[in-house]
């Protein structure tokens, strides 16, 4: 356990003025501030211009109170940054959008700030995710004249990446065209990798023929070997670019969402309904006896993101027009469990919106933590995923939210 001098210090001279103004008048000393335990790391784009790095904040509540960007924060540098916490420690990584990227690495003092701990050069990636001690990162080729993946291993307590190899992306998919990777999730003791089938050519690089299936790489951990491709033609592809689709319980059950959204030369071309499927703690197979149709009951809203809040209910950011890229503007619990949907109320309108934040935060314990930005202002708002209500909470000043999180000062 590391130990804090300046603490020890401050004790030592605390009690020596104690004892020798036994015999005075002088004011007995007021007492010791206590440390922090732990803090919540809100990343916010400052509002100032385009083009602008984040700023990690820290709150130590996120249901009431003010933070700012200005004058405060850790500054990143970079303007695409993406945000990941395992171990206890908060990892940053830039997109360099083809360019190298980094990975910057901090860990919360015992007086409650982000400490950097490493900063170095990596490849920029486009799915990343804890794994027992590491975080794996794939980058990921959209070309069909080199359909390589490479994927890295880092060390979340060496802060240094301890292995690398390749993936085939076309051998993974098997159909004439590549495996594109949404997201990688620890699953039991192999790494699941959902992904979507993409041409990787001419003009329409992500577009598919294959609009109406869902298909999981299964990895053995540590070799990266791949084990198995498991395909469902229930739902389209599972999650989105850049975006997690899948969901482990506390049963180890694995929820997957597909927001039914692959395209064929710009045209919305899946024709299933955005749903949960199941992969059955255990197996590496989909559940053929579970299925969840949300798009029926959200009256015809798809899932364009989704927070798990614990026993098996999930706040789901939902949209009307589909689309690659479109951000979730209203919000929904479904619980995966009963095959349930519920709208949520309390959050701000559909057209009141700008952004929401896809990196949240949740105990598991019924609540979760969504950055919503308006016309008006920045708000970390508290979702009940039991009573399907939401709540404004801390206030952020001068940015837009990108990612809430938390980390316990470090031992």
């Amino acid at each position: 356990m590391k130990t804090n001098f300046n603490y020890f210090y401050a004790f030592a001279a605390a009690l020596t003025l104690g004892f020798s103004s036994c015999d005075s008048d002088d004011p007995e000393p007021g007492p010791v501030a206590p440390v922090a335990e732990s803090r919540f790391i809100i990343a916010s784009t400052p509002l100032a211009s385009d083009g602008v790095a984040d700023y990690l904040l820290t709150a130590e509540s996120l249901t009431e109170g003010t933070v700012s960007t200005v004058g405060n924060g850790v500054e990143q540098d970079g303007t695409y940054r993406y945000y990941v916490t395992h171990k206890n420690k908060f990892f940053s990584m830039l997109y360099g959008q083809g360019n190298p990227g980094a990975v910057t690495t901090y860990e919360l003092n015992a007086e409650g700030a982000l400490e950097k701990l490493s900063d170095f050069q990596s490849e920029t990636v486009q799915a990343f995710g804890p794994m027992n001690d590491d975080i794996v990162m794939a980058k990921i080729s959209r070309n069909s004249a080199d359909p390589l993946a490479s994927w890295y291993r880092l060390d979340a307590d060496q802060l240094q990446i301890v292995a690398d190899g390749k993936w085939d992306q076309a051998e993974i998919a098997n159909n004439g065209e590549q495996a594109f990777f949404t997201w990688v999730t620890q699953v039991g003791d192999k790494l699941f990798a959902p992904y979507f089938s993409i041409k990787a050519c001419c003009n329409d690089r992500f577009g598919t023929v294959y609009p109406d299936s869902a298909w999981i790489a299964v990895f053995d951990y540590p070799s990266m070997e791949l084990n198995k491709v498991i395909k469902d033609n229930r739902t389209s592809f599972i999650g989105r670019y850049f975006l997690s689709g899948l969901e482990v319980d506390e049963m180890g059950d694995t929820y997957a969402f597909s927001p039914s959204i692959a395209s064929s030369n710009g045209a919305m071309t899946s024709t299933l309904p955005s749903a949960f499927t199941r992969i059955k703690a255990g197996e590496l197979e989909f559940d053929q006896f579970y299925y969840f149709n949300v798009e029926e009951l959200a009256d015809d809203y798809y899932i364009t993101a989704k927070t798990y809040a614990g026993n098996g209910k999930f706040i789901l950011t939902m949209n009307k027009e589909k689309g690659a890229y479109t951000t979730g503007n209203r919000f929904g619990v479904a619980d995966v469990y009963n095959k349930t949907f519920t709208w949520v109320t309390g959050a701000p309108s559909e057209s009141e919106i700008v952004n929401v934040t896809i990196n949240n935060y949740s105990a598991k314990n019924g609540l979760a933590y969504i950055g919503i930005t308006t016309e008006t202002g920045s708000w970390v708002f508290e979702f009940n995923a039991n009573t399907a209500t939401a709540k404004e909470g801390l206030k952020v000043e001068g940015g837009v939210i990108t990612a809430i999180s938390k980390l316990d000062v470090a031992e």
